[in-house]
């Protein structure tokens, strides 16, 4: 039976490795997968899934707008998927959401996406706010903040690697731009007490 994943996190925990290991096992077993990862996301370069321990796939993107649903018709349409993977999912926009949904419903094909669950403020993406909504499953990939508890949050940090407490919702980066904390270090870092 098809359904709709949703794989969260926070930076670092591996979400882009589980999401290649698992589009791996199924292609080691003589199955196809679909790739998907959003346009604005290029570190790795365009239209490419890497992880930071150095695995890497090339992958259709998806932008904002764009009609998901007819995205993966047509895919389907070029021949059998077993299974469609999202990274960066975060991205997505409520309706494309809606979109995925209806593709496990009405093509049934298994889409597992794979995304950052709050930003840098704690609030919730609008693309996770919907897959929290709408998905079948949810899995969290776990990693931990420097006190060795599990981190859940994360912050942004300028080049001197000072906690930014402002700024837009999204804005690419890794490492150098993020840090992800437990909640208690991420209340103090952002001087929420």
């Amino acid at each position: 039976m098809a359904k709709l994943y949703f794989h969260y996190s926070t930076m670092n925990a591996g979400k882009s490795t589980i999401l290649l290991q698992a589009s791996y096992n199924y292609r080691e077993r003589g199955m196809r997968t679909y790739l998907i990862t959003a346009r604005l996301d290029n570190r790795a370069g365009q239209a490419k899934i890497s992880s930071r321990i150095g695995i890497a796939d090339l992958a259709d993107t998806f932008e904002a707008g764009e009609d998901l649903f007819a995205k993966i018709t047509k895919r389907l349409s070029e021949g059998p998927c077993d299974c469609i993977f999202i990274d960066e999912a975060q991205f997505l926009e409520k309706e494309q959401v809606w979109q995925l949904a209806r593709a496990v419903d009405d093509l049934t094909v298994p889409i597992m996406c794979y995304g950052l669950r709050v930003d840098f403020q704690g609030e919730l993406f609008p693309g996770s706010a919907a897959l929290l909504a709408l998905s079948d499953e949810m899995r969290e990939a776990r990693t931990i903040c420097h006190c060795g508890k599990k981190a859940s949050m994360v912050v942004r940090t300028d080049e001197d690697g000072k906690v930014l407490r402002d700024g837009d919702q999204v804005q690419i980066g890794g490492n150098e731009t993020y840090v992800s904390l437990c909640r208690r270090h991420w209340r103090l870092a952002m001087g929420k007490t």
